[in-house]
């Protein structure tokens, strides 16, 4: 199936949003299909984080619609989002030091031990919990140390796909990941990276924002550029687009075109 004929899981249509006099967000619409990744572009201000944030649910458009799956949904907060399918994975992971990997995975979802007894105590199935991880991270290709490691001793690139597979593994078929590498180390990159890949693999519909554009080339199939709050340009990333067209089109240089861009000395 051609990337063009995927269903379309999450399409956002003409959102706007306003902070007192300061318009963040202006008639914005973009699509995601399953399966793809859409880059998300823009300098700072652009409206990248609003946008991300209306997604997520930690944000309510003054105009505008999100649907997921093709239904209009009208979410109060991330929760609501996470139950229909969208997992945000920000900088900070929102991971916890102290708990190790299962732990971590399993929080505010944690599986008691069958029966009455498990119920009345509150006893925790630990075993079925970790089996279930472990099935998780081999259906993903993922390679981390034991499941009792504490978070705190991972590396950066292992704690993001902790954090990502923690999404996924609860059923999100929706990521979306604000600077997956930022403040990583080239071979922590790399693992992110490889990740996000196999995601896309694997069906996952993946919106990744970055302002490294040599990542933003290597994993998206589309592009989506925001310039001063509004999408200037929506395109498939072909074998000739170049990190100094997307620059162009960031800055406003190129006035949202791709070929006026890669005709910019």
């Amino acid at each position: 199936m051609q990337p063009s004929e995927r269903p379309v899981v999450l399409d956002v249509q003409h959102a706007t949003k306003r902070f007192g006099p300061v318009t963040a967000l202006r008639d914005v619409s973009l699509q995601l299909r399953q399966g793809e990744v859409l880059g998300l572009i823009g300098d700072n201000g652009a409206g990248k984080s609003t946008l991300v944030n209306i997604i997520c649910g930690a944000l309510r458009a003054d105009e505008g619609r999100v649907l997921v799956d093709g239904v209009e949904r009208h979410f109060t907060d991330p929760s609501e989002a996470r139950q229909a399918g969208i997992e945000t994975v920000f900088q900070n992971l929102a991971l916890i030091p102290t708990l190790n990997i299962w732990e971590n995975i399993y929080l505010r979802r944690e599986e008691l031990v069958p029966g009455m007894l498990g119920k009345a105590l509150r006893v925790m199935n630990k075993r079925a919990m970790r089996r279930e991880v472990e099935k998780g991270f081999q259906r993903f290709g993922l390679t981390l140390p034991p499941l009792r490691t504490k978070v705190s001793s991972l590396s950066g690139g292992q704690r993001q796909q902790v954090a990502v597979t923690r999404g996924v593994l609860w059923g999100s078929h929706i990521v979306l990941m604000d600077e997956p590498a930022a403040a990583l180390g080239v071979m922590q990159t790399e693992v992110v990276l490889a990740l996000v890949e196999r995601l896309k693999a694997h069906g996952i519909s993946l919106l990744f924002i970055s302002h490294n554009m040599q990542h933003v080339l290597r994993v998206a199939d589309r592009i989506a550029v925001l310039f001063l709050g509004q999408k200037v340009a929506d395109f498939e990333v072909g074998a000739d687009t170049q990190a100094t067209d997307l620059v162009a089109l960031m800055t406003g240089a190129a006035g949202g075109d791709l070929a006026a861009a890669k005709a910019l000395p």
